[in-house]
């Protein structure tokens, strides 16, 4: 259930925010993959979308997005690469690289329409997952040149930012990682015109001395994580799962209660970090947690002793991470003023090669 204008207020915050430090925003589509969103950001503002397959890009470029960047080293099969070919007869494409062995692959599959592909070669500034160390990328550039690929610069992901206290620490290793990642390049020989990076925690803290573009995905909707890291408030939360009250937990009459919603890890998602206090919220009530998931039940724990909702009663939840969540549905419902107003389908979900 999306509350449409929450969303729109999201939106126009960070495209206001990222103008008014001269970047441009790329945001990631893989958070929502529903088409009637990305309308919004571009209209806000966005130069292009950030997806993280050929198939979320395609469903993109089919709405009208001609400006896409598919953020992840793909290893191109023959199928894969006839339908990057068609993609980039529609949009801009720019591909994620982080090895010579990528690279060099991704121009060879490519062919004769190598020169319609531009390539990002990914940094590791500090997250430890794809990426080459910052003064390892004049290697992955040279194959990507040399396999007649454009070269257009250098991107990181600073998921490290997703842990209480890291937000800042990670946005000053993006930036440093970025500058070191440039020079590197300068000296042979490419320029770094596109730099980009920038999560959601980190958006609102990159600067424009490194950094060209950021690409925050989370920022539409907001989510559980999110709001226990203190970088939404719960008013900014714009999705959430109308579950219902489907069972009473039995428990001391002076203890905590528990109670049972139809909202499951099939509808909610399982992520959950170390760091995170349950496996969801509850939006109008702030203190009680989702403790426990199955498939189709959540065990919420509800923090004072007295009567718990009603079985039959709807709540409003939010899950932990929102962009598992709304992978799991073919639609959502739009809501304003607290009526349904609309319905979206989920275009690109399950698109995930």
């Amino acid at each position: 259930m999306i509350d449409v204008d929450i969303l729109d207020r999201n939106i126009e915050r960070m495209a206001s925010a990222v103008r008014t430090r001269g970047l441009t925003l790329r945001p990631h589509a893989k958070t929502h993959k529903i088409p009637e969103i990305a309308a919004r950001q571009m209209a806000a503002g966005a130069a292009g979308l950030t997806v993280a397959t050929i198939g979320e890009a395609e469903v993109f470029a089919a709405a009208g997005v001609d400006d896409l960047f598919i953020a992840y080293p793909l290893w191109l099969s023959p199928q894969k690469a006839q339908r990057l070919r068609r993609l980039s007869q529609r949009a801009r494409i720019a591909v994620g690289v982080d090895s010579t062995e990528g690279a060099t692959r991704l121009g060879t599959a490519l062919g004769s329409a190598a020169g319609s592909v531009s390539v990002l070669v990914e940094v590791d500034s500090g997250h430890h997952r794809s990426g080459v160390h910052p003064e390892a990328v004049a290697p992955v550039a040279r194959a990507a040149a040399q396999s007649g690929l454009g070269v257009a610069g250098i991107f990181t992901f600073p998921g490290h930012s997703y842990a209480p206290g890291m937000p800042a620490e990670a946005a000053r290793q993006e930036q440093q990682a970025l500058n070191q990642a440039s020079e590197v390049l300068a000296a042979a020989g490419f320029e770094s015109s596109r730099r980009s990076g920038g999560s959601t925690p980190t958006a609102m803290l990159t600067g424009g001395s490194a950094a060209t573009e950021v690409r925050p995905g989370v920022y539409v909707f907001g989510d559980a994580q999110q709001l226990e890291l203190g970088r939404c408030a719960a008013e900014d939360i714009a999705l959430t799962v109308a579950a219902t009250v489907v069972s009473h937990h039995a428990t001391p009459a002076d203890g905590p209660g528990r109670f049972i919603i139809d909202a499951g890890s099939k509808i909610l998602g399982s992520d959950r970090p170390a760091w995170a206090s349950g496996l969801g919220r509850l939006l109008d009530y702030p203190d009680a947690r989702i403790s426990a998931l199955s498939e189709h039940h959540a065990t919420v724990e509800w923090p004072e002793p007295g009567t718990l909702p009603a079985i039959g009663e709807r709540l409003r939840v939010i899950p932990n991470h929102v962009c598992l969540a709304v992978n799991l549905v073919d639609d959502v419902a739009v809501v304003s003023g607290g009526a349904l107003v609309d319905r979206w389908s989920v275009a690109a979900r399950g698109k995930n090669k």
